[in-house]
């Protein structure tokens, strides 16, 4: 009987402890439920303040808010390209920096006919090194630079293991991806701040938020343009000056017609054109933007290395390459 007694006496108490247990628990999971609940609202909001609400009201006036001239760089094609388009479509002059006079010519001709704008071109082999940029500073001289947009970018042929991509490649890399985008803003930024406004956007990609294998050097490398574009915005917000790290995800250009993966528009791998409408609405809304509210949710869902990886070990070959902007 007495053992019965014991039994039953320990047995409420384990019952008692266990509730104290399951309250706790329960109270950690209402609050973790509320966080996430607070967390995805917030992420609705965003989604909605930089996608979609910039679309229902009146266009931002960019010439006002940043500048008379905007200059491109990698603008002949692509994300570029359409990019100066959309902004001469709101009324600012473009400067356009390539190296290949005879496709410059065309887009400047193209856009001068077609929105009414000014425009001019400089002819620069980005990959030749500093000896470029003194030519590029003369022309830009005594010009109310408003925005610069770093899209100039290398990629490699397809997908490689490191120790197999050429040495010239890497060197070309670091050269174009990185030094082009830092020196010229190197070169427009005291203008702005002399005048108390500007924007620059640097175009990096959105394998720069993971770890990308077989693409080390240009993940690495499109990485410091996304830690570059944030550390210089905290520099230079208070100073009037807006910067801006836009992270696209796939996007349908010359770069992926080789792989049938991506080969054709779609809602997520979105045209030049629609890509570059939605990206400018975000410019001085967001200082780390995808540009496209679908690629927002992609990325939001690629948030673990694994998955990364996951979405994009497409099968790749040199005749079918995997393309990253």
């Amino acid at each position: 009987m007495a053992a019965v007694d014991s039994f039953s006496l320990l047995y409420r108490e384990i019952g008692r402890s266990c509730n104290y247990y399951l309250e706790a628990l329960a109270l950690v999971g209402a609050l973790y439920t509320a966080r996430k609940c607070v967390s995805l609202s917030c992420d609705f909001y965003n989604l909605l303040r930089l996608h979609f609400i910039p679309r229902l009201v009146s266009r931002a006036d960019l010439v006002n808010q940043y500048g008379r001239w905007a200059v491109v760089t990698g603008c002949t094609s692509g994300i570029g390209k359409a990019y100066a388009e959309e902004l001469a479509r709101r009324g600012v002059n473009i400067i356009l920096i390539g190296r290949s006079a005879e496709k410059l010519e065309a887009v400047a001709k193209h856009i001068a006919e077609t929105y009414k704008t000014e425009t001019a071109i400089i002819v620069a082999d980005f990959s030749k090194g500093r000896e470029i940029y003194p030519a590029i500073k003369e022309v830009l001289r005594g010009k109310e630079i408003g925005i610069l947009v770093n899209n100039i970018g290398v990629f490699y042929d397809y997908p490689d293991y490191f120790t197999n991509v050429s040495e010239n490649l890497l060197w070309e890399t670091i050269n174009v991806n990185i030094g082009v985008a830092t020196i010229m803003v190197h070169i427009v930024l005291p203008g702005m701040v002399e005048r108390k406004k500007g924007a620059i956007v640097n175009v990096s990609s959105s394998c720069c938020c993971h770890p990308t294998p077989q693409l080390s050097a240009y993940s690495a490398s499109k990485a410091y343009l996304d830690h570059f574009s944030r550390s210089l915005h905290y520099e230079y917000a208070s100073k009037g000056i807006f910067i801006q790290s836009l992270i696209p995800h796939f996007i349908y250009t010359n770069r992926t017609k080789f792989s049938s993966t991506l080969s054709k528009q779609s809602w997520l791998v979105p045209s030049a054109e629609v890509y570059a409408h939605h990206a400018v609405s975000t410019l001085g809304l967001s200082k780390r933007t995808t540009g496209y509210w679908l690629h927002s949710l992609q990325l939001a869902r690629t948030s673990t290395d694994w998955t990364w990886w996951s979405t994009t070990a497409w099968r790749t070959t040199e005749k079918n390459p995997l393309q990253l902007m």
